[in-house]
């Protein structure tokens, strides 16, 4: 093993061996909720662009500190990637703060990082995922929906409460993964609030509000925090990026369950005759 560099709920611990940082998060309640969730990352050389120190900012009545920071290439990390760019500043995972008087140890320890990775270091995309998807929880309780993961496909069991008319109408959804082509990840720290929408492989038309998109969630107060959707979101980008390319793409839902479904609701009153028919026969078309 090599170099360690202990800062604010965190110690960095540089593997010459194996080229890579083992990030290992302190848990405590002052540590971000998405570090306690991740809980440690080993972090391959390969997978980084670059590494840089600085002066934190200091407010008043606040001592001097310093800032480690990795920079991941882009496509190396799903964390990171499903993130893009959201991420508070105070809950970047590449990102170390120290005492000021720790300066020393911490440009040491980027020389030692800088010195494997060359002076330039690597920015190009990766083809593959480097970094290994943290594991996410079982069942991701949103706002209008508890969204399922089993590795093969992602499953929408909408709330009787959050869930709007037309999702409740359209019933319960699965989504294999030959169908889909990405997620979008909006963080809830967002204005407004954020959402987890699964993107599909064949778009039959632009996507609707995420309140009425039958393959996406809402976030809310309270449902779809930072620590849970975006594990959640990388872990479902991870198994997308794993999977072979395939020559025929099946429908998330087939259109004998979607009619049938249609049928009951059509029967009992809870859709219109002209309602029922848009319905029918976009699912007929989609089938």
């Amino acid at each position: 093993m090599g170099d360690v560099l202990a800062g604010n709920h965190a110690v960095w611990e540089f593997d010459a061996d194996s080229d890579s940082v083992l990030i290992r998060f302190a848990r405590g309640m002052r540590t971000p909720r998405l570090w306690n969730a991740l809980g440690e990352r080993r972090i391959p050389l390969e997978a980084l662009s670059g590494v840089t120190v600085g002066a934190a900012t200091a407010g008043v009545g606040r001592r001097e500190t310093v800032v480690l920071r990795a920079v991941p290439r882009p496509g190396a990390d799903p964390l990171m990637d499903a993130a893009a760019g959201q991420l508070k500043e105070a809950c970047d995972p590449y990102r170390l703060v120290l005492p000021g008087d720790r300066a020393d140890q911490a440009a040491a320890f980027a020389a030692a990082l800088r010195e494997r990775l060359g002076p330039e270091g690597d920015g190009t995309p990766a083809e593959r995922f480097l970094v290994a998807v943290p594991q996410p929880p079982l069942l991701l309780k949103a706002y209008d929906a508890r969204v399922g993961f089993d590795g093969s496909a992602v499953t929408f069991h909408w709330s009787r409460t959050g869930a709007s008319s037309a999702k409740w109408r359209a019933g319960d959804q699965r989504f294999a993964l030959a169908a889909l082509a990405g997620v979008e990840w909006v963080s809830p720290d967002r204005p407004g609030g954020g959402y987890l929408r699964l993107l599909p492989r064949d778009p039959a038309e632009s996507p609707s509000a995420p309140d009425h998109d039958l393959a996406a969630a809402v976030f809310g107060v309270g449902y779809g925090a930072v620590h849970e959707s975006l594990p959640f979101a990388a872990a479902v980008l991870a198994a997308l990026r794993e999977r072979a390319p395939v020559g025929s793409v099946p429908r998330a839902r087939t259109s004998g369950e979607r009619l049938r479904h249609l049928s009951e609701l059509h029967s009992t009153g809870l859709l219109t005759d002209a309602e029922y028919e848009t319905l029918r026969a976009r699912f007929t078309a989609g089938a």
